[in-house]
């Protein structure tokens, strides 16, 4: 379930970032960057679940937690 999703929400980032690139129209970074730190969590999650309990599991979503403060400060800004 969870790799599904992040495998989903990975594709749907790849396409967000190109549009971005492509367009150069920065107007949805705040949802490219909420996508990725979904993405990121997941990924924690998916680390602590498998029993590896070392640095990369915690460390990812300690990242993802910054990231949603980032872009949750960015749609507050916009």
């Amino acid at each position: 379930m969870l790799k599904t999703l992040s495998i989903i929400l990975s594709i749907v980032g790849v396409v967000l970032a190109g549009f971005v690139l492509i367009t150069k129209n920065f107007e949805f970074m705040p949802y490219l960057m909420l996508i990725l730190g979904i993405s990121i969590l997941i990924t924690g999650l998916v680390e602590l679940q498998k029993d590896r309990k070392g640095f990369s599991g915690y460390m990812c979503i300690i990242a993802s937690l910054f990231v949603f403060f980032v872009s949750i400060k960015v749609f507050l800004l916009s």
